[in-house]
């Protein structure tokens, strides 16, 4: 069956190709990538393939075959700011620097196939779910969408798990572009993080006639930034510790002390429980830097995203399907990466795959990040999904040990967490202020 879908994706890779290259073109942010979505749904349409069910105001899923075992795929939609970038967005500088217009088009090309070979007409069905607002980022229009009613959650599979859109899942097959010289990747980890925006806040005064009438809000941060040096010096390289952050605001003008100084960051780390606690100590800081000094802050964060765990079947069955396309020199393994995503929320519920793939030049997220093997990028991919999910529906086996070593956490931790209450391990603490 493998060998009749490859035969398959072979003849179909130059409207493939050319689809990939559209999308590459029409980049768009989260929850606005509405071309995107119409030019995936005329393709499909073209092989009787329809969406069922759409969901804020982006996403939607298809899905082929019927009953059991249930087999899901994810697509990303969006693209992520990258000013400078030749292909990005004029209007809000949206490119597809991340590489999930090719993540799109390979789960296309793998669920056109699948149709077309009539394997789900005789075991098993595939949802593909095109999910929007991975990246994040664009953080006002989404605070928007949030007080309108629209979305719950910034990040967009935060919200479709909350709907319950993936239920009936029994495992999640997803992939994502690499920015290394690998060929491909399994088995790797994702970091989780959180949003941090603190104000700090001083007193307005004449900066060269009456300093000592003001309070100066860029000397608290100073004095706390030269805290957080200090505290870096306590992360646990087991933990992959990162705090990065930029000041969005230092300031109204230069004669006049500062009352106002913003600082953002994210807290990145493959513990939780670190995150927390890293979290508080940051909290803390802020609040007695800025009081040593005489000001005040506050505080407007966000949740971001949880780690990703891969379950290491399903990593193993992506494994085996790689080897058919390249050798074990050509493969990186088990990385543990401090990039996030949003799937690493889907797969605290759900038996998940993150494999990686290549075939672009520059760097992820870069100005110069382009496409430069088109086969690589779109074909291959699509032919190793398939592979997968021909494994998964023809060895029962492999699904019921899929599911054995995957440990879901619990709805109401997870609806804890989304309300700001999450502690560690995953008991809820009535005096925590975390998030």
């Amino acid at each position: 069956m493998k060998t009749e879908i490859n035969k398959i994706i072979d003849a179909q890779q130059d409207e493939m190709i050319a689809l990939g290259k559209e999308l590459f073109m029409h980049p768009e942010l989260g929850y606005k990538e509405f071309e995107t979505k119409k030019m995936i749904l005329e393709e499909l349409a073209k092989y009787g393939i329809h969406a069922k069910t759409e969901y804020f105001e982006t996403g939607f899923q298809v899905s082929i075959g019927e009953g059991k075992p249930h087999i899901g795929l994810i697509a990303e939609l969006d693209a992520i700011p990258v000013e400078g970038h030749p292909c990005s967005n004029p209007k809000d500088h949206a490119a597809h620097a991340c590489g999930h217009s090719t993540q799109v088009t390979i789960m296309v090309n793998a669920i056109v196939a699948l149709k077309k070979s009539g394997l789900l007409e005789k075991k098993g069905k595939v949802t593909l779910f095109f999910t929007p607002a991975e990246e994040y980022t664009d953080l006002d229009y989404r605070r928007k969408l949030i007080q309108e009613g629209k979305i719950q959650y910034i990040g967009g599979k935060m919200n479709m798990l909350e709907a319950g859109v993936f239920e009936g899942c029994d495992c999640i097959i997803h992939l994502h572009a690499m920015g290394s010289t690998y060929a491909y990747g399994y088995g790797s980890s994702l970091a989780g993080f959180k949003y941090k925006k603190i104000l700090f806040k001083g007193k307005a005064s004449h900066a060269g006639v009456l300093p000592h009438l003001g309070i100066n809000a860029l000397n608290e941060f100073t004095l706390f930034n030269t805290a957080l040096g200090m505290l870096r010096e306590t992360f646990e390289e087991k933990d992959m510790v990162r705090v990065h952050g930029i000041l969005t605001k230092g300031g109204d003008t230069i004669n006049s002390v500062p009352s106002e100084v913003i600082y953002e960051c994210y807290i990145r780390t493959l513990n939780q429980d670190k995150l927390l606690e890293i979290d508080h100590q940051i909290t803390s800081m802020a609040q007695h830097c800025a009081a040593a000094l005489g000001g005040s802050v506050e505080f407007a964060d966000m949740i971001g995203y949880l780690p990703f765990t891969p379950n290491p079947i399903l990593s193993e069955v992506a494994h085996q399907n790689i080897l058919d396309y390249t050798t074990e020199d050509r493969i990186i393994a088990n990385e543990r990466s401090i990039a996030g995503g949003d799937v690493g929320d889907v797969s605290c519920f759900y038996p998940m795959i993150q494999f990686g793939y290549n075939g672009f030049s520059g760097a992820i997220h870069g100005v110069d990040f382009k496409i430069i093997d088109t086969y690589k990028a779109f074909v291959e991919p699509a032919k190793i999904v398939c592979g997968c999910v021909v494994d998964l529906l023809e060895k029962p086996e492999l699904i019921q040990q899929i599911k054995a070593c995957h440990h879901s956490m619990d709805k109401e931790v997870y609806q804890a967490y989304l309300q700001g209450k999450w502690v560690e391990k995953e008991l809820l603490s009535k005096d925590s202020n975390s998030f």
